[in-house]
């Protein structure tokens, strides 16, 4: 994990450097993205839920819009947050939902608004520094026993590869960053499923927002 305090104009360039690797390639993302098969992830949210005819979910980091229509096609009411702004025009166009144009280090959410939060592949990209912060803005974006599922690479490190921030961590490191801003953990799993857990390098947690 990185040791270095980040200053503010580290954090700056941590944001503009990392988007614009995604906005220089936007339309190859969809392209190679669009086709993947993350049912069990959507699974793991939805059930977690209470049983309701529909939700209001926000897909934060939604890129394109792959999973805001799954979301939509199913009577949710969905959200979509993003950084990029190629990846905020197609994900409106594809999915005919609305979409907030937010860097993630620096949210405006309305509090209690959503019954869960879809956060796939994109929460790694939020330095260990400020993530209790942006993780406490979730929890209080989520009404009261609302779900944050979110989908990361796992690992023990930080910093940059190429030209994205990543933030690679194991269970417990992550399971004490979600207690701290008031979720607990409701079950885990690795990606994907049926390799050994030397090829599943992705950590999928479902969490719930505690009532104090």
């Amino acid at each position: 994990m990185a040791a270095q305090i980040l200053k503010p104009q580290d954090l700056e360039q941590i944001s503009r450097v990392t988007l614009s690797d995604y906005q220089q390639r936007a339309v190859d993302f969809w392209e190679g993205t669009k086709d993947h098969d993350v049912s069990q992830n959507y699974r793991a949210l939805l059930e977690a839920l209470p049983p309701k005819a529909s939700y209001d979910l926000l897909d934060f980091g939604c890129g394109p819009g792959r999973d805001l229509i799954y979301f939509k096609s199913l009577g949710h009411r969905a959200l979509g947050l993003e950084g990029s702004p190629a990846f905020c025009r197609m994900a409106r166009e594809k999915s005919g939902c609305e979409v907030l144009e937010q860097d993630f280090m620096r949210l405006n959410l309305p509090p209690e608004s959503f019954d869960g939060i879809f956060a796939n592949a994109s929460l790694f990209h939020v330095p260990s520094q400020e993530l209790p912060r942006v993780l406490r803005e979730l929890a209080s974006s989520l009404r009261p026993h609302g779900i944050l599922f979110t989908s990361n690479p796992r690992g023990n490190e930080e910093g940059w590869q190429g030209t994205r921030y990543c933030n690679f961590m194991e269970l417990e490191t992550y399971e004490n960053f979600l207690k701290g801003a008031g979720l607990e953990v409701v079950h885990h799993y690795y990606r994907p499923t049926g390799k050994p857990r030397q090829e599943q390098p992705w950590l999928a947690v479902v969490a719930k927002k505690r009532r104090d």
